[in-house]
């Protein structure tokens, strides 16, 4: 017979193409219903839980591998942590030797943490799947003999059925050849036919006695393993996680010790090295020497008004006139008295016992003061001849004089009200603030504080002369004490304070 490859005949191929066709043959007849099937519920039961052993088991291990992963992943990032510790770490700081000495162990610690969780873990892991693979394929293998056992049991009940019907198809011929053949051959004949029958019939059990076999060792050596394996799992899971559980312990303790130990040298350091804290910097200023750039201006501004505000006497020596109106406790102050000793009637109810000669009536509006300074002389002529009628008529009730003020506002700020509710406070105050840190003044407008210290912040004169992070404030103490502004006042770093009101 002509070879078709190393190890395969041609033989052998039609005979697994023939064992996959009768075994195809099968399961259509078993799922057509017109062959029964050979069925095991324990072994069912078997194969279910050998299936769901085999899932759990495949996701241990790819959980473990990824824990595998993360303590890699950490090993690397504490590896790194301890690298930075050792470069900020300077020479001659104490302890640097210790330091190294942790890092090298913390190191060594890792790759023993992580080599023994692979040997004790995860190798046992994989020794443990690796049994799977076989009995799937046996499992497998099992069915398809399970098959054959079925095909070959009814190949033999058909012929078992069909004996008397081949009886009936050997006999026909036989009567034919009785006709045309001699006496002596018919006997040879039947006897042929009958002897051809047997033979199948034998085949067909040989093959049914074989098939049964093959399947039944199988099927034996299946159903003493699959219990065993099922229950062996817990005894798997319990070693498995004891034993990651025991080496995380010992882990953790002996990085305990490390830790504790970097504590100390880090304490150790920090006592030595205490008194030298992190200082606490201000935001630089642009604008320094607030205060006496703002005299500066403020002399410079002055004398050039002060030589606007002084006006040149009239020519005809008329005396200027204030164009301001005073008003104290809402009575007119006039602006002249001719003739002295009158007097001035304290209430607008009470008429005046002497009316003077040159006094306007209390309800006579004040002229405003530009009209006032152009034209004095016109007033002073048209008041005479009005102020002789008068003086001889009877006195008569003044008009009350009602004056309103309106709060001034500086930075949009209504000082009218927070005048009467803040008494105690200076003017233009916004809120209070507490020092945190001490800081020492480094101009002559800033404002030295000490931790503790309440300040009183208030709007700059200016808010173009305001540095970013700044403020303009007086203490507490010396507001209270001084009630001076001027001299108390002062700008600060707003990030030394901590707002409180």
């Amino acid at each position: 017979m002509a070879e078709m490859g190393k190890g395969v005949t041609a033989g052998k191929i039609a005979s697994n193409m023939q064992k996959k066709l009768t075994r195809a043959q099968e399961k259509v007849l078993q799922k057509l219903g017109k062959a029964d099937e050979t069925k095991d519920e324990q072994f069912e039961q078997c194969v279910q839980n050998f299936n769901k052993q085999l899932t759990e088991g495949t996701k241990l291990q790819k959980d473990l591998r990824t824990y595998l992963a993360s303590v890699k992943a950490m090993h690397e990032a504490s590896k790194k942590l301890t690298e930075c510790l050792q470069e900020v770490y300077e020479p001659e700081w104490p302890g640097r030797d210790d330091t190294n000495k942790i890092a090298e162990n913390n190191d060594l610690l890792w790759v023993d943490f992580h080599q023994k969780l692979v040997d004790q873990a995860l190798l046992t892991m994989d020794t443990y799947l690796g049994q799977f693979p076989d009995i799937k394929s046996r499992i497998a293998k099992r069915g398809r003999k399970l098959v054959d056992y079925d095909s070959a049991r009814h190949h033999f009940e058909s012929l078992q059925t069909a004996k008397k019907k081949d009886e009936t198809k050997i006999a026909k011929p036989v009567s034919l050849l009785e006709k045309a053949a001699p006496q002596w051959c018919q006997g040879k004949l039947q006897a042929h036919l009958v002897a051809q029958t047997n033979l199948l019939r034998n085949q067909a059990e040989e093959e049914l006695v074989k098939a049964q076999k093959v399947f039944e060792e199988m099927n034996l050596d299946l159903q003493e393993e699959l219990p065993s394996l099922w229950n062996s799992r817990v005894g798997f899971y319990v070693n498995t996680f004891q034993s990651i559980a025991g080496l995380e312990e010992n882990f953790h303790k002996e990085m305990s010790k490390l830790n504790q130990n970097l504590n100390d040298v880090l304490t150790s350091l920090d006592k030595q090295y205490s008194s030298n804290a992190f200082p606490i910097k201000a935001q630089p200023r642009k604008k320094t020497k607030l205060f006496s750039r703002l005299k500066k201006k403020m002399s410079s501004d002055s004398a050039p008004a002060k030589a606007n505000k002084s006006p040149s006497p009239p020519p005809d020596g008329t005396p200027i006139t204030s164009p301001e109106i005073k008003t104290v406790n809402h009575e007119l102050e006039p602006s002249s008295l001719e003739t002295p000793g009158a007097g001035i009637p304290k209430s607008p109810s009470q008429p005046a016992e002497t009316a003077p000669a040159s006094a306007e009536p209390a309800g006579t509006e004040a002229p405003p003061a530009s009209a006032e300074a152009s034209g004095t002389e016109a007033a002073a002529g048209a008041e005479a001849p009005k102020t002789e009628t008068d003086s001889g008529s009877a006195p008569t009730s003044l008009p009350a004089v009602v004056v309103e003020t309106f709060p001034a506002t500086v930075n949009g700020t209504e000082e009218g009200s927070a005048a009467s509710e803040r008494a105690d406070m200076p003017p233009g105050f916004l809120f209070k603030v507490q020092a945190m840190h001490d800081y020492a003044a480094t101009d002559s407008d800033e404002l030295p504080l000490k931790a503790g210290d309440v300040v009183l912040v208030i709007p700059f004169d200016n808010p173009d002369e305001q540095d970013e992070g700044w403020l303009m404030g007086v203490k507490e103490a010396d507001w209270l004490q001084h009630k001076e502004l001027d001299q108390s006042r002062g700008v600060f770093p707003e990030n030394f304070t901590e707002r409180v009101q």
